[in-house]
């Protein structure tokens, strides 16, 4: 019978990836530890190390993007409340033409 393939979480994958970064047990002791293949673990390992420069540079990255998505949001507020007013103003015809004055 085939055996089924584990699905792990990234914090779990994290933890063990940093556990071999520090290098105070083998990967094979830190395989036999978690139950998973040497393999894996080097491989978490490497991708840790190859995204670690966006971890860092995330806050300097989004500082654009957040005062676009602002302006994008003020821009959509005005044009909401002139939609409002408009609706309003028309609502209140409406009113007068219905009651005959």
């Amino acid at each position: 019978m085939p055996q089924k393939r584990r699905v792990h979480s990234r914090e779990f994958k994290a933890k063990v990836a940093l556990e071999a970064l520090k290098e105070n047990r083998t990967i094979a002791e830190l395989a036999l530890k978690y139950e998973i293949h040497p393999n894996q673990i080097t491989q978490w390992k490497k991708e840790l190390l190859e995204n670690a420069p966006e971890v860092f540079g995330k806050g300097k990255a989004s500082g654009g993007d957040f005062d676009q998505e602002r302006a994008k949001l003020y821009e959509e507020i005005g044009r909401q409340k002139i939609e409002l007013d408009w609706l309003k103003k028309k609502s209140a015809q409406m009113d007068l033409w219905r009651s005959g004055k």
